[in-house]
Formats: C-alpha cells, structure tokens, sequence
C-alpha cells in the first residue's frame, strides 16, 4: 500500500473516532472523553494536511524546484504539531471550567466502551503506519503514527481515570485526567514541531544510513584513491550525499569518471533513494571550506 494510501486510511479512521468518541462524551459527559475527542479532531485535520503535503513532495524537481519537493512533507509535521497545540489548549480551557463547576456523570459504562473501540482502531491503525513509514522513510506518515499511538495511550489513560472517578466519586478526578491528557500531546506536538524544524534545517541523515556510506566508501578506497568531505543531508523520504573523490592526476578522464560512477552506483545501491554528488579532485590537491574570506 502506498503513503497516501495510509493517509486516506487515516482520514476515514478518525471520522469513525471522531463519532464514536463524540458519543462517548454525550452519553457520559465526561470532559475527559471530551479531550479524547478533540484530539481525534487533530488527527483527522493532520491526516488530511499530510495526505496534501506528500502529494506534494511526490511532484518531480522543475525549473523553480531543482532538487525536487521533499521537504513538503515536514510543513505536515510541523502542521500538526501547531494543531496538537491547539487542541491542548482547547482541553485544558474545558478542564479547568469542569473543576470548577463539578457534574456528576452518566452512562459512564457505555462511554468506555465507545473510547475502547475507537482506541482500538487508532491503534491496529498507527502500528501498520509505523512500519510503511520507516520502509518508506516517509516523515509525515511518521508524525502521523505517532500521533495515533499517543492518542491510544490518551485513551487508555482517559479509561482508567473514569473507572477510578466510578468506583470512587472523586468528580475531580475527570478534570485532572483530562489535564494531563493535555499536558501529554502538547509533549508530543513539541516533538513533532522540532522534528520538522531539523528536517527543513538539512538536519545529516541517520548514523546507520552514514554508516553505509562509510562502508561502500571504504570498499573503493586504496592508494591510489581517497574520499573527504563527505556530507549528508535528507529530505522527506530522499537522501543526499556529497564527497570529493581523490584520485591520480596521470589518470585520463574517461577512468576516473567510469570509476566514480560505480561508486555512485554502488551508494545508490546500498541506501535506495539516496542522491550522490561525487566531485573528482587530483590526489595532491586539498579542497577548503568555512575559510573568514567565504563568510564575508
């Protein structure tokens, strides 16, 4: 199944939760239930926001885009990160009233069951995303199992709390859960954000994914060539690369770029999807960066 398809699949999940978890608190009244809800309003806005951001980043590079639209995909990270904000916010408002102005609650029994349901069905859901999304390294697919998994953990939180508030007739205890609920996601919307802020800062790729690298570089590497300044960086799902390769000055062109392009091969080979820009240098020239004069 590809991205978007998870991301449709996405979509008409929350609805289902958004239904069922509106009903949890309209039968029980809870504003604990009320918070569980309003986070799968997240859910559904982030799903539909990451579903037009990886449309996006799937476009071909073009002349006002050269290196293509990767990147889309952390706006939907960061996006959703903003809204889990939001919805915090919106929960703890309602939380703070409820403790002022206690109500007892009804039909708990029926609510629960409504929120374990749709738990259940974030949660089957998150853990298939979670795995396309690291095959596919697809950021905001990523985000948004992410955001599930905490929403299931949001739920199971808001269970237990009410069968404490059931057995005990702390009315207080609705409005406190429903605060921690709160403080839980605004955790998780401050790890996506600053996901996002690494991602559009051309955050170095993964160690293991450098770790392949270094190990198809050293497979080439001998005396009569050597590879320095090696840098990486990623976006959404593409990797780049960039090195100088050293290699004899005797060597005619021909060669030296025949052998170049089966390092190229052989790193786009070890790390699919990864982009590689190899510069040919002579063994006894040395390439300068970062001098005072290049930052004047």
């Amino acid at each position: 199944m590809q991205v978007s398809a998870y991301l449709k699949l996405s979509i008409a999940v929350a609805l289902a939760t958004i239904a069922l978890k509106t009903g949890a608190w309209w039968v029980s009244g809870s504003v604990s239930l009320l918070s569980d809800a309003l986070e799968s309003l997240v859910n559904l806005a982030g799903a539909m926001f990451a579903l037009a951001m990886v449309t996006v980043a799937a476009r071909p590079a073009d002349d006002d885009h050269p290196y293509g639209h990767h990147k889309a995909e952390y706006f939907s990270s960061g996006f959703e990160g903003v809204l889990i904000f939001v919805a915090a916010l919106a929960i703890i408002v309602a939380a703070v009233d409820r403790l002022l102005n206690p109500r007892p609650l009804e039909a708990v029994g029926l609510g629960l069951l409504l929120s374990v349901v749709s738990s259940a069905m974030n949660g089957a859901l998150a853990w298939s995303m979670l795995r396309k999304a690291r095959s596919a390294r697809s950021m905001a697919l990523e985000a948004d199992a992410r955001h599930l998994f905490t929403d299931v953990w949001t739920s199971a939180g808001v269970v237990a709390g009410l069968l404490a508030v059931v057995y005990t007739g702390w009315l207080w205890l609705d409005p406190v859960i429903a605060i921690a609920v709160a403080l839980n996601i605004l955790r998780e919307g401050a790890s996506l954000v600053w996901r996002s802020a690494g991602g559009l800062m051309d955050e170095a790729i993964e160690p293991e994914t450098r770790a392949e690298i270094d190990q198809v570089l050293q497979s080439f590497g001998h005396q009569t060539i050597r590879f320095d300044h090696v840098v990486t960086r990623r976006a959404g799902q593409r990797r780049f690369v960039d090195l100088h390769m050293h290699m004899p000055a005797a060597w005619t062109l021909g060669r030296a770029a025949a052998v170049r392009a089966s390092v190229e091969q052989a790193l786009m080979s070890a790390v699919p999807g990864l982009r590689a820009t190899i510069q040919l240098l002579p063994l006894d020239v040395e390439a300068h960066f970062d001098d005072e004069q290049d930052l004047i």
